[in-house]
Formats: structure tokens, sequence, C-alpha cells
């Protein structure tokens, strides 16, 4: 069973876009672009699950230790 590729007929017509929807398209690629360079890198060797220092304190083998 072979498929027959899309025809042009069948594809859906380009969408027209306001100057406003462009602009909003550009500053949401933008701002996925700067979260990105923000993005933390990966920490190898480190505490799996939650960050233990969210509250303040760490803790390694159900022992805690306040800063």
């Amino acid at each position: 069973m072979t498929e027959t590729p899309e025809t042009p007929e069948d594809a859906a017509p380009p969408r027209v876009l306001s100057e406003a929807a462009k602009r909003a398209l550009a500053e949401a690629a933008e701002r996925r672009a700067q979260a990105e360079a923000l993005a933390m890198a990966t920490e190898h060797g480190g505490p799996t699950g939650p960050e233990p220092t969210r509250y303040g304190d760490w803790e390694k083998k159900g022992l805690a230790v306040d800063f």
C-alpha cells in the first residue's frame, strides 16, 4: 500500500498574520532564546531530586545542616 503525497489542492491555505501577531511571535522567540542562554548546566555527580539547598539547608543521608 503506497500513500500519495499531499497535493497543493489538499493543503491548507497559508495563514496571514497581522503585524501585532508577527511582533508577538518575534518577542516570544527572543524570550525563548534568552531563557535557553540562561539555562543552568547539568551537574555531574550532584544530588538527585529537587535542589537540596532550596530552603537554605543541605540534607545528605538524612542529616540536615543549616547554613
